[in-house]
């Protein structure tokens, strides 16, 4: 069976989607159509602005919704029999599999785009990636720092990112290092994302996802917070509104994704990062990207 699959922040690059807004009417219409939605022209920052531009994360997490739903536009996607998202691409997976229509996905992905970026500004906190450590061992120390610190990304077997205060997050990095770890290094984010600390934003995003339609899914979406199949539109929206401050567990949603019969998954969307994940986490599966 066929999965797709759908990145997250961090796949976005300058010049991102514009062959497909070249190639097509029907692509290049509903891309335009952003600029509309958003109030702003998103589009001439995707295809000519500059690194700095795009990775504000009121551009960033848009321009990969877009780029992510083009792609699905543009390629064929029949045969697939379930999706999933990787934080941010659980947006673009529930617009795949109709959930959500793309001027309402669009609204959503902005607005927690804002909430999250508000969120940041008001507390100091960071990220960092954590490589060659069992999960096990990271969940101990984070619950020993004191302070907060989660971790929020459980990326692959040896890839655990965590997510808190800044100066708990450092502390932190320095008891993995103690502990083992291959690495522990601080991400180049103003942010800490999947973490208690996105409390204010996910109270913003559950008022915004509240006055939205969401409809049934024609495929089950895997979603981060439970890695089980869902398509009941309500459960959708509770661990969407979850999500912001609970973990993204991508390692157990593949494993989940592969147990119930995907032997092939698509990154749709910018860049091929997922594609890597899921080879680590099982290197005997197919991977490919959609363009």
């Amino acid at each position: 069976m066929k999965a797709l699959v759908f990145p997250g922040q961090g796949s976005q690059y300058v010049g991102m989607g514009k062959d497909l807004y070249e190639a097509r009417k029907d692509i290049k219409d509903l891309m335009d159509s952003a600029n509309g939605i958003l109030g702003f022209d998103i589009l001439s920052i995707m295809f000519d602005g500059t690194s700095e531009d795009l990775q504000k994360t009121q551009v960033t997490q848009p321009a990969i919704f877009i780029h992510s739903v083009a792609a699905v536009k543009a390629t064929y996607t029949l045969g697939a029999g379930m999706v999933a998202g990787h934080s941010l691409g659980e947006f673009s997976a529930l617009v795949a599999n109709g959930v959500l229509s793309f001027e309402d996905g669009l609204k959503l992905v902005s607005a927690r785009a804002k909430a999250m970026q508000e969120a940041c500004d008001a507390n100091p906190s960071s990220m960092a990636a954590i490589l060659g450590l069992p999960d096990e061992t990271v969940e101990k120390i984070c619950n020993e720092i004191e302070g907060i610190v989660v971790p929020a990304n459980y990326n692959c077997p040896g890839q655990l990112v965590i997510s808190g205060e800044t100066e708990a997050v450092q502390k932190a990095c320095e008891a993995m290092k103690t502990a083992g770890a291959k690495r522990a290094l601080l991400l180049p984010v103003n942010g800490a994302f999947h973490s208690p600390l996105m409390e204010p934003a996910r109270k913003k995003l559950a008022e915004a996802i509240d006055n939205t339609q969401f409809r049934k899914g024609t495929l089950p979406v895997y979603q981060n917070i439970t890695t089980t199949a869902v398509t009941d539109a309500e459960e959708i929206k509770q661990n969407l509104i979850a999500q912001l401050t609970g973990p993204v567990k991508w390692t157990q949603t593949i494993q989940n994704m592969i147990k119930d019969g995907a032997h092939r998954f698509v990154e749709v969307g910018p860049g091929k990062t997922l594609q890597g994940l899921i080879k680590k986490i099982d290197p005997s599966v197919e991977t490919s990207s959609a363009i």
